[in-house]
C-alpha cells in the first residue's frame, strides 16, 4: 500500500499536535498513519470512513454466513431429519 508521506505522522509529534491534525483530518478526510520507530503502528480515521469500512465489515460477513448456508444446504436431504419428539426421549 503507497502513503503519502505528508499523511505519516511520528507519535511524539501527533502527542504534540493532536488537536490540529484531528482537525486536519477533519478537513481533508484523509487518513494519517501514525509512526511508532519508523514503522506503521496504527491508523487514525475520519468517523465516517470509520462507519463505513464497519458497515462493509459486516456485508462481507452477511456473505459469509450466505455461502455457509448454500454450502450445508447442497448436501441437505429432508429424510435424513429428525424429530424432536425423538430428540427429547
Amino acid at each position: 500500500m503507497l502513503v503519502e508521506t505528508k499523511q505519516m505522522v511520528p507519535i511524539t509529534r501527533l502527542q504534540k499536535e493532536l488537536t490540529q491534525t484531528v482537525r486536519e483530518l477533519s478537513d481533508s478526510g484523509q487518513a494519517v498513519y501514525i509512526l511508532k520507530n519508523n514503522n506503521m503502528e496504527a491508523v487514525l480515521l475520519s468517523y465516517d470512513e470509520y462507519e463505513y469500512l464497519k458497515n462493509i465489515e459486516e456485508v462481507f460477513e452477511l456473505f459469509e454466513i450466505k455461502n455457509i448456508i448454500e454450502k450445508r444446504l447442497e448436501n441437505y436431504d429432508s429424510r435424513n431429519n429428525v424429530s424432536w419428539e425423538s430428540i427429547k426421549e
